[in-house]
């Protein structure tokens, strides 16, 4: 034992540990060959893709194929319970037309401007508040989300009784404010403000939650700084927040702006029995409307496929325009 520490002292090397047997702790290292070691590479390899399979075949089967046979559809004319007869690009250039459809996609615009401008401004507001430490903000949090907790048909029917023409509380407050009432049914401007209000109610404490989440994320030396230098709270909501959170605003547009394209339930349930039409003159008729007038209504299949690939069409474009301008922003923060 003292020669073992005296030569370790002399700088002589330890003596080295015996060889571990092949089925000890480090054999264990060395992967057996034969059928074993193909199982072990195989199950290595096809492991992560079985795990992700169940999602591709469910997309193929409720997303991939529908968008392709509606594609396919298009592109002929199909009646309810029909052959389909070839007719290629004819389907498209009746849309072009069209004066429904035009009246369809202006409808859509609008709407999507009046609800979505307001909405997103409201949720911001509502974001920079609750950003700050108040008395009960946890409470307050979960009040801005009850509406989008709310179902579509149970929202829309308050709010057509209180839209409504001769009995509703919102033409009462105008009568006694010497306004007057309002045909917020047939007329087609009241009309698209009253299902805005609809889609503005009901999302802007879901767009709020977006933003307080992404203005809790912005460092407080930001804020420091900017109040030393005397900046005010608006200043630095201004000069502060409002670059910060940039990407988020984008996000929040693009994804309202898909979700105006496609608005569906609010227009119908709001028009009563004339709902799918869009009101007695069209006047609120959106893309998705026509859409499904066309195919279960007059049972144009190949016209309600055609009218999808246009909203298809339409947000493509509207992702494109935020790739484009997510990269110049990319730019400019490189630059």
């Amino acid at each position: 034992m003292a020669t073992s520490v005296r030569a370790r002292r002399a700088g002589s090397p330890p003596p080295s540990a015996p060889p571990s047997s092949p089925g000890g702790p480090r054999g264990r290292r060395a992967v057996p060959g034969g059928l074993r070691s193909t199982l072990y590479r195989w199950d290595i390899k096809a492991t992560p893709y079985a795990f992700v399979a169940p999602f591709f075949l469910t997309f193929a089967a409720f997303g991939l194929f529908p968008l392709l046979y509606t594609g396919w559809l298009s592109l002929n004319r199909v009646e309810l319970g029909g052959d389909p007869t070839w007719k290629g690009l004819e389907n498209y250039t009746d849309l072009a037309t069209s004066e429904f459809f035009w009246n369809a996609l202006l409808n859509t615009f609008t709407i999507g401007v009046i609800s979505t401008v307001p909405q997103l401004l409201m949720a911001l507001g509502l974001a920079h508040l609750l950003n700050y430490k108040l008395r009960g903000r946890g409470f307050f949090r979960v009040a801005i989300l009850a509406p989008y907790a709310t179902s579509i048909a149970a929202a829309t029917l308050v709010f057509a009784q209180l839209f409504n023409t001769d009995y509703g509380m919102i033409n009462g407050l105008l009568d006694r404010t010497g306004i007057g009432p309002v045909d917020w049914e047939s007329s087609k401007w009241p009309a698209q403000i009253a299902i805005s209000v609809i889609v503005t109610w009901r999302w802007t404490g879901y767009n709020a939650l977006i933003y307080l989440a992404a203005m809790q994320a912005v460092p407080q030396d930001l804020y420091e700084a900017a109040s030393l230098d005397g900046a005010s709270r608006w200043r630095q909501f201004v000069s502060v927040t409002i670059p910060s959170i940039r990407p988020t605003i984008l996000f929040t547009v693009i994804v309202s702006t898909i979700g105006a394209t496609q608005l569906f339930g609010e227009p119908m349930l709001y028009g009563g029995s004339v709902g799918i039409s869009g009101g007695s003159g069209n006047q609120f008729q959106t893309l998705s409307l026509l859409m499904y007038e066309k195919g279960w209504v007059t049972g144009a299949l190949g016209q309600a496929s055609a009218i999808a690939w246009v909203m298809l069409l339409l947000l493509l474009l509207v992702g494109g325009v935020q790739a484009l301008v997510s990269r110049n922003n990319r730019k400019k923060l490189g630059g």
